[in-house]
Order: C-alpha cells, then structure tokens, then sequence
C-alpha cells in the first residue's frame, strides 16, 4: 500500500506553521507498513487542492488529508474532497450535539458556521475528535482510501491514531499480515559511523528491515518485520538486536523511543544516587533535559548556570588564576571544567556532579574556535572524568549535542559502575 499525505493550508506555504503533521503521519504510516512516497502542501484554494488530489489519485492508494476543516469559510478540504468524488456532505448529529454542548458550557452563543465542523461526507465513517471539534472522515471509492484530518497536531494525533488506523487496518489492510517494530536508541555516535558499523546487514536487509533515523545527540534504528503474531515477530526482532547490540554495546542505551536523559533517571533513581550539574556554554539545557523527566526529583539535587567568569569565581570556586590572566587557561578548558564538576558534587553533596564548558558561538571566546567543548564528571569516591569535544553545527547545535553527549559519559559510567557492583 503505498499513501500520500496532502497537507491543507495557506500559512503552511507562507512559513508560519511548521508541518510536523507530515512527520508524524509518515512516521505513524511505516509502523502499519505502508509506504508514503510522497507529500503534498496545498493551499486553500480549490482549483489548487483539486489537482492535488487528482495527482495524488494517480500514484497512491491512501490519501490523507491535515487541515481545512474547521469552522471558517477558506475550510474547503470536506466540501472539495465531496465534490470530486460526486458525493453529498451532511451534518453528523452526534458531532453538532457536541459541539451544541461546548458552547453551551461555556456560555457563549455559537455561530452558524461552527456546524461545518460537524459535516460529514456521504457515506463516510465518522472520525471522533476527542480533543477538538471538527469532525475526521474515512471513506473508500474507486480502489482509493479517504481519510481526512483537523489540522492542530492535538487534535490529529489522537484521532489518526485511536480511529483512522484501525479503520485502515480493516478495511485497506485486510490481506497483509501487520508489522512489529522495535525501536533501538543510540547515543555518542553519529548516524554515518552507526550505518558503517552496520553496513553489512542494512545491505542484505530482506526481513526484518533496518532503518536508521538522526537525531541531535542520538541515532534511532528501527527494527521492522511482518509476522502474524507478536510472538513470531519478537523472535526474528529479538535476534537482529542482539546482532547489533554485539556490536555496538558502548553505544545502545535502549530498547525503546526514549531519549538517554529517560535511562539516566531511572538509573539513578533506582539506585537512590544523585546528581548536581554547573552548566556554562548550555545555560540550564541539561538540567531542562532532566527535568522533563517524571521522577527525576528523586535523583536531581540542583544545578548552577555559570555563564560568566564572575559566577564560576564565586559560585563555584574557581581559582581567578584559572580563568584571568596572560597564562591562564581561561573559562573553557579541562582545568575549568574539572573545578565546576568537583566543587557542584560538593555544594550539592551529590554522588555524581556533571560540568559544561565551552564555545557555543557563532564567534570565537578566549580566541578559541566554536565547538570547543569540555565536559567533566565528578564521583562520590572516585577519579573526575574530563572529556574535549569538537563539535560542528550552530549554536543551538552544539548546545544540545555537548548535553547529550555529558549524559552519554554519565550513562557509560553508570554502567560500568553497575558491571563492578
């Protein structure tokens, strides 16, 4: 089965919206095996979204349509969809019952057009908005596959993946057998050198299948087979990842979509260890990253964001010999970053401290390049790691990759401190 995903809207086309709906769709469409080999962004027009439609008719099965079908007039996606495939539109009851009851609840009048959300082209099986109010459609004509989304990721997600695809699984994929996947997450090696380690088995890829996918600080390789039970598909995925994972254990931290500051916290958290962090050049970004985990109150003591030489001086005593002066090694280096890692496991009484040093850019500091990186960890009892890293992209880049890579060196030593224990 092969789709095509056409995205509905004008201000898609000026730039004011960034179409993560394709993303998630094509992502969502490979996990049920089907293919998307192409995406369409149409504004609202309908001569325009017509001949979108009538391009995407002759090389897909599937057509999934995000946006145009809210309450407003340039809404059209429902009405030129209808038209082409000769079909009346309708209001569906149960969806203007609840839309009658929002406005109702919050004692607003409700305007005529709003009943747009609620049409329903003939035929078609409704698609539940649990979180919004325009109303999805599926439908099948003429060997092709219909569905028809809102545009707000909140309110296509839930419906794309709650209803549509059980409705694609009965009716447009009755006769393939379903795809299991796996997710392997990597960290603290890029996808070209994590391809090269594994370029022998994606070459001979039949089944199960290999993908790898980049990430900012991670790589993900996802593990596809079609097997007609899990049991049988857990097998054949089961035994590739011990393949992989034979030759890069240093570098797969999980067996799921979960970013490395996921593992590290439960780590932690089930060992009852704990963590202080001093960020310079990432100003918090690894603490943003921790925190956003559940449960990392249990594991995280507190951070210090010492952007300045000033705050590194006197928040976390650091001799003013290191950071000023002709032979002084200056803010970013491994002196610098050894005190910040050392001097916040002591303030926190923490069992580990993290540090973070460097050149984000885009110009030079200390007339050292941008890149320039230097990452420390300090133990409870043990000898501080201090790690140079050369990195490339913007600074937003390098920001992110120096934290991920600071949560990589914690994750191997946590492991190797486990394999000792």
């Amino acid at each position: 089965m092969k789709a095509e995903i056409i995205a509905v809207g004008t201000e898609l086309l000026l730039g004011q919206i960034v179409n993560t709906n394709a993303q998630f769709l094509s992502k969502e469409l490979a996990a049920i095996g089907i293919d998307v080999y192409f995406q369409t962004v149409v504004g609202d027009n309908a001569l325009r979204m017509k001949q979108s439609i009538e391009t995407a008719q002759s090389r897909a099965d599937i057509i999934i349509f995000s946006g145009g079908i809210g309450p407003t007039q340039d809404d059209i996606t429902k009405d030129v969809v209808a038209e082409l495939l000769g079909r009346e539109l309708h209001i569906e009851q149960r969806s203007l019952d609840k839309i009658e009851q929002m406005f109702t609840s919050r004692g607003t009048l409700m305007t005529e057009n709003n009943k747009r959300q609620a049409t329903l082209i003939e035929g078609a099986t409704p698609l539940t908005n649990e979180t919004g109010l325009a109303l999805g459609n599926a439908i099948f004509q003429d060997d092709h596959y219909y569905i028809i989304l809102p545009g707000p990721p909140k309110e296509l997600k839930p419906m794309f993946s709650n209803h549509a695809v059980p409705w694609l699984q009965q009716h447009a994929l009755t006769g393939e057998m379903p795809i299991y996947s796996k997710m392997l997450k990597f960290a603290g090696i890029g996808e070209s050198m994590l391809e090269d380690k594994l370029k022998d088995l994606i070459s001979a890829q039949t089944d199960p299948t290999i993908a790898p996918y980049a990430g900012e600080g991670e790589v993900t390789v996802r593990i596809s087979t079609k097997a007609g039970s899990e049991s049988e598909a857990m097998v054949k995925l089961n035994e590739l990842e011990v393949q992989i994972q034979q030759r890069l254990p240093e570098h797969l931290y999980a067996s799921h979509d979960i970013p490395i500051e996921h593992v590290i916290v439960e780590m932690m958290a089930d060992r009852e260890l704990t963590l202080g962090a001093a960020e310079s050049c990432t100003g918090g970004l690894l603490m943003e990253l921790l925190t956003s985990i559940p449960g990392s109150g249990t594991m995280l003591r507190g951070g210090i964001v010492c952007y300045t030489n000033e705050m590194k001086e006197k928040l976390l005593n650091v001799p003013h010999a290191y950071l000023e002066g002709e032979d002084a090694p200056g803010a970013v280096s491994p002196e610098v970053a050894k005190v910040l890692a050392e001097q916040v496991r002591m303030i926190t009484d923490a069992d580990y401290g993290l540090a973070v040093t460097g050149v984000a850019g885009p110009g030079y500091s200390e007339r050292k390049k941008v890149g320039l990186v230097y990452i420390g960890i300090a133990e409870r009892g043990g000898e501080t790691e201090i790690h140079e890293l050369n990195l490339s992209g913007n600074r937003e880049t390098i920001r992110i990759r120096s934290a991920k890579t600071l949560l990589y060196r914690l994750w191997r030593k946590l492991v190797e401190n486990e394999k000792l224990d």
